[in-house]
């Protein structure tokens, strides 16, 4: 409970900040004439929307950006020609969807690689090994059937047979691998 109130309090942090740039934006925006196109900045908000567990987050920040990129095209002062002004806002709601997309595509990615390598148990270094029972021994020196050892270490599981050597030697009376020569 204490760290789902952590990540909502942060996650409240991050959206109050991204608010407040947001309105920051459009008001400078409305201040600068219509042919600079001040919506850039909105790029901005939606990487800073990143930090939240919120994975929604960044799309709601790019419709607020692309929104206000759009009011702002109607309500800046005259300045510039307006085909320049109409295409500069048209690139600036590329590039804020374009961010925004990517952005949590890798955002999810990342997560995904994070939890599997949260998953991976891998063995490393010497295994000491009976040479007769080929039981293993562990850091507390206790000897363990290595089925055991390799179990609590890893994702392996183990299933048992026999093969035609063993087979031959512990009932040398059934023929289990008549049809394979022994290699």
């Amino acid at each position: 409970m204490i760290k789902s109130e952590i990540h909502d309090n942060s996650d409240t942090k991050t959206i109050i900040i991204c608010i407040n740039l947001t309105i920051a934006i459009f008001v400078i925006d409305l201040l600068i004439p219509l042919g600079v196109s001040a919506g850039i900045p909105y790029i901005l908000v939606i990487l800073i929307s990143l930090w939240a567990d919120r994975k929604e987050l960044p799309y709601y920040m790019a419709i607020g950006g692309s929104t206000l990129t759009i009011i702002g095209f109607f309500l800046s002062p005259n300045g510039g020609e307006f085909w320049k002004a109409l295409i500069n806002r048209s690139l600036v709601i590329f590039a804020i969807w374009a961010v925004a997309i990517l952005s949590v595509q890798r955002k999810i990615i990342y997560e995904e690689k994070e939890k599997a390598l949260l998953e991976i148990k891998v063995l490393r270094g010497f295994l000491p090994i009976c040479a007769s029972c080929k039981k293993i021994r562990d850091d507390q020196g206790r000897w363990n059937q290595i089925e055991s050892y390799i179990s609590d270490r890893s994702e392996a599981k183990f299933s048992h047979g026999i093969c035609p050597e063993c087979a031959k030697t512990l009932y040398p009376e059934i023929d289990l691998y008549k049809d394979n020569e022994s290699t």
